[in-house]
């Protein structure tokens, strides 16, 4: 059977060399990221039209691979599917040489700025840039919204060719309430469709306006950001703003002209990276040798083509935009015939594309549970760390950060208590001195050379606490975690022993999962 992404075309039937149960694990993937990132095993069984057991065993292998995790009945999404994301925006290179120049323009103009990329008939994002107020207008990196609901749509539709307006009015005439793009409402047939009048209008004037296409309220105004050996539209950028504080006209009398000093900027960098090629990073490694390892641990419930095809897509990044099937092959492990299959899989479902013997990740690739993720907070990041720390030692566990502005001091920004009489009671925003706590000495580079700090009854008596730091992706400790005991329980050198590998631990996955949803991301600490 055929599972398609929502919202993807796809062929009626894939090839005949197209592996089933990677096109189904896609579709599992998609469905959690329409659906917000949590659904049921039930529910996936409806949006999916899979068998239960089919969907408990592509969950159970999602599960094993990190990218969602069970929680009761549930499979959420955890940030390590960001990875698949990761991939296609390492590879494009946009993001990393043009977001210093969105995000000034944000400060500068106090609104948010957005990049995007063509995909289809489509728009979607590759770096939102935002404001953090009551009402904010931005969309998540990710989503997909139609092209002529948007200000970008217009300068990427002057560049279609008659077969892509083609496939544009199909889809209209097909979808007429955009039901196929969740991150837009529904929309509304009293508005004139205007879509090709403002293309043309665009190809001239090299700019475009969306004033309440999307939703009421809703203003934006984009200008192309030109590949500089082509010639062509590579990304658009835009202001994003509401009508409380400017209208359509404002934004091209006021926010343009600033809008086309940062593009002129923004292509400048471009040539600049023409002439210094990226430096390939390191490729995946073990990865065929870990799916075989797993399939032996867990035999049936471990859908194995499943798993090699989705390493296909992180063989893909910075310096390795397109690749040989050799390529591909060499970068995973795995057997030229099971990469090719998995190459003609993804191009069957439009998340990679080819171009004579190479291949490339198309913006697709980010439909793969990077929207829901792309606006998580450490906190929450950190949250069923702590959790299965909490359950694992019986005592309980906490997250602490910095307060901004206010040196000395820490802020609890997440917690997982104990199921003990007598227990800390430590709530989430409760601030402390760092001087007199385990987590603030671990925040403020005081732990000592095992990496760990302790506090033995210094904030009251028979408390003792013991904590490590968490660092961001340049090495500085952004936050601390700890476990908190009575001094009846455990001795100092007890909780060493006995708590502190556990603590290591958990401090380190939570530190995975905040590098890689911070590598394109903005992850605020609560």
């Amino acid at each position: 059977m055929t599972v398609p992404l929502p919202s993807v075309p796809v062929a009626h039937e894939p090839p005949a060399e197209a592996v089933a149960p990677l096109i189904r694990g896609v579709a599992v993937l998609a469905a959690l990221t329409e659906a917000g990132g949590t659904l049921s095993a039930s529910a996936l069984e409806r949006r999916t039209g899979l068998a239960r057991s089919t969907v408990d065993r592509i969950t159970a292998t999602l599960a094993r691979m990190g990218y969602v995790r069970q929680d009761g009945r549930d499979a959420v999404l955890t940030p390590r599917v960001m990875e698949l994301g990761n991939a296609y925006l390492a590879a494009l290179r946009l993001p990393a040489l043009l977001d210093g120049h969105a995000d000034a323009v944000a400060d500068e103009l106090d609104e948010s700025v957005s990049l995007a990329v063509a995909d289809r008939d489509g728009i979607r994002f590759i770096h939102q840039a935002t404001r953090r107020r009551a009402m904010s207008v931005s969309f998540r990196i990710g989503d997909l919204l139609p092209a002529e609901r948007t200000a970008p749509g217009p300068l990427f539709a002057a560049e279609w060719t008659e077969r892509e307006w083609a496939a544009w009015r199909a889809r209209r005439a097909a979808d007429p309430a955009d039901a196929g793009f969740p991150a837009v409402p529904p929309r509304n047939p009293a508005v004139a469709d205007d879509f090709e009048a403002r293309t043309e209008e665009a190809r001239h004037s090299g700019w475009a306006l969306d004033d309440q296409l999307v939703e009421p309220g809703l203003v934006a105004v984009s200008v192309p950001v030109r590949d500089p050996g082509t010639g062509r539209v590579a990304c658009v950028a835009s202001v994003v703003s509401h009508t409380s504080r400017h209208t359509a006209a404002d934004l091209r009398e006021t926010l343009l002209p600033r809008l086309r000093t940062a593009v002129t900027a923004m292509e400048a960098e471009l040539r600049a990276a023409g002439a210094r090629p990226a430096e390939p990073g390191p490729p995946p490694a073990g990865l065929a040798v870990w799916t075989t390892a797993s399939k032996h641990e867990l035999g049936r419930d471990f859908v194995e083509s499943l798993a090699r095809g989705l390493t296909v897509l992180t063989a893909f990044g910075e310096g390795r935009s397109a690749l040989t099937l050799t390529d591909v092959a060499k970068a995973t492990g795995l057997a030229r015939a099971t990469a090719r299959r998995a190459l003609i899989t993804f191009e069957h479902l439009g998340l990679v594309s080819a171009d004579g013997r190479e291949f490339t990740l198309t913006p697709r690739v980010l439909s793969l549970g990077y929207p829901p993720l792309s606006r998580t907070t450490l906190s929450r990041l950190a949250a069923p760390w702590l959790r299965a720390l909490a359950d694992r030692l019986d005592e309980p566990t906490a997250l602490a950060v910095p307060v901004p502005g206010v040196p000395g001091e820490i802020q609890y920004v997440a917690v997982a208590a104990a199921s003990r009489v007598l227990t800390v009671d430590i709530t989430v925003g409760t601030r402390l001195p760092a001087s007199r706590t385990a987590l603030g000495r671990a925040l403020l580079g005081l732990a000592g050379p095992g990496g760990y700090a302790l506090a033995d009854e210094e904030l009251e008596s028979g408390l003792r606490s013991i904590a490590v730091p968490v660092r961001d992706r340049a090495g500085r400790p952004v936050a601390a975690v700890n476990v908190a005991t009575h001094a009846a329980r455990r001795t100092l050198a007890e909780c060493v022993s006995e708590v502190l590998p556990a603590l290591h631990a958990t401090a380190a996955r939570i530190q995975d999962d905040l590098h890689i949803a911070s590598r394109f991301t903005h992850v605020p600490l609560s």
